[in-house]
């Protein structure tokens, strides 16, 4: 079937495809269905509590919880889906992320042996994301959650993880301290506007299937329509942010407290306000990254084509290229997630405890868009040219690899970077339409 519907059905799209909500903490449940009728029952009690785009956009400043659910191919297995349309689904999200860890470079201490919540498993099948505006939500949330577990039989939690804004910083900020969500596509038929520099509207089918891409017309193949319209897939990942050695790195190859915030501007591509090394090569600018419309409002050929403001091989600088990629608009991707984990104040030596960010990655194609980005632009050595690195904050490191910070007249090198964050778990969701919520609520139902 070929899909030239362009205008987006927001009744039918799970909110978290299309909105950011002002959510400061919550809970990702992971959980595993020992019997169909146990998954069903639990996707039945949850459908009036999943809301749509357009409920979420009606009802934005009086809401204060929102509940996503998504599933695995073994968690859509598990609920009773024929054969005949698991088997439509994509190779990528049929396998599972683990499978697939040496195409996405999750080696070493970030491979599938080592990651935590039983994620690597088989029978992980399903995530209920918990998102809360305020601390007394939250807790009624997963109380009201638990409380239908314990009423369900055949359905139980595999792990949880909780959530939080990170203190001193506010929900738009990672525990390195910098600025967050900076830089999203936008839809078109969405009702959002990009901010200068972000890019034009790009077509809905890059994220939502059912729909156009930037190729025109898509044929998806997947079984029941109800499945195939107005879902999209969410790549899972728990990357543990080690902050004291981050901050040990700082101080040991730094000279003084404004040379180590250059320095973690330059892993980062981006001061720790936000402000984008290309327009404030020399120092922060809190203002400048603060206003959504001067933030992103540059290009790298033109403005800084060798890297001697922004490092050619600097984490913003790989995640998004901008004009400096072959076909950028079918590679783009949505971003959404949450911190978790305590603060480590200031001065403070590491203390042991995880902390870090936990996101999910929304795309149509897990291959052409995720998939190729942690692949060639996270963890190719070669990117831009350069000869032996991967993403300074992202990447895989193993104490082999280099940072190269472009200088006139000399660059500067740094040899053998450390893990600044670890892989601690992820995995593939398909995230269904309201509609196809309903179709899996009521599979193998007889009346």
């Amino acid at each position: 079937m070929t899909f030239t519907l362009t205008e987006l059905e927001l009744d039918d799209i799970q909110h978290i495809l299309l909105t950011r909500t002002p959510a400061i903490t919550g809970r990702y449940e992971f959980l595993t269905f020992d019997a169909p009728a146990g998954g069903r029952a639990w996707v039945t009690a949850l459908l009036d509590k999943v809301q749509s785009a357009a409920d979420v956009r009606a009802a934005m400043d009086t809401s204060d919880r929102w509940v996503t659910l998504a599933f695995t191919w073994q968690g859509l297995r598990a609920l009773g889906v024929p054969d005949t349309s698991l088997a439509t689904f994509p190779d990528a999200f049929r396998e599972g992320m683990a499978a697939r860890a040496r195409i996405l470079g999750d080696t070493g201490a970030a491979a599938p042996e080592h990651w935590l919540g039983g994620l690597a498993g088989d029978d992980l099948h399903a995530i209920a994301i918990l998102f809360s505006r305020t601390d007394e939500q939250y807790r009624a949330s997963v109380a009201n959650h638990d409380a239908l577990l314990d009423s369900l039989a055949g359905v139980r939690s595999l792990s949880h993880l909780d959530l939080n804004a990170a203190p001193p910083f506010n929900y738009a900020h990672d525990h390195f301290g910098f600025r967050d969500r900076l830089s999203q596509p936008v839809i078109k038929g969405s009702g959002e506007e990009p901010t200068p520099g972000s890019g034009a509207p790009l077509a809905p089918g890059e994220f939502i299937l059912g729909y156009p891409d930037e190729n025109g017309p898509v044929a998806d193949s997947l079984q029941p329509e109800a499945l195939a319209r107005n879902g999209s897939y969410m790549a899972y990942r728990r990357l543990e942010e080690h902050v004291g050695l981050f901050r040990d790195y700082l101080r040991a190859n730094s000279k003084d407290a404004g040379e180590e915030e250059l320095l973690a501007a330059k892993f980062m591509g981006r001061w720790r306000s936000g402000a984008p090394l290309v327009l404030a090569p020399d120092q922060d600018d809190p203002e400048l990254g603060a206003d959504p419309m001067r933030n992103n409002d540059f290009n790298y050929k033109k403005m800084d084509p060798f890297g001697y403001a922004c490092p050619l091989g600097s984490h913003a600088r790989r995640l998004n290229p901008r004009d400096t990629a072959h076909y950028m608009n079918r590679r783009r991707m949505i971003r959404r997630g949450a911190t978790y984990g305590p603060a480590l104040p200031e001065g403070a030596p590491d203390d042991g405890v995880e902390r870090g960010i936990a996101a999910f990655i929304i795309c149509a194609d897990l291959v052409r868009q995720f998939e190729f980005a942690q692949n060639v632009w996270i963890n190719d050595k070669t990117f831009h040219e350069l000869d032996n690195e991967h993403d300074p904050i992202a990447g895989t490191q193993d104490n082999t690899l280099d940072f190269t910070v472009p200088k006139r007249p000399i660059r500067r090198v740094h040899k053998g970077i450390p893990a600044f964050t670890t892989l601690r778990g992820g995995a593939y969701f398909f995230l269904p339409g309201l509609r196809g919520l309903r179709y899996l609520a009521t599979l193998g139902d007889t009346s």
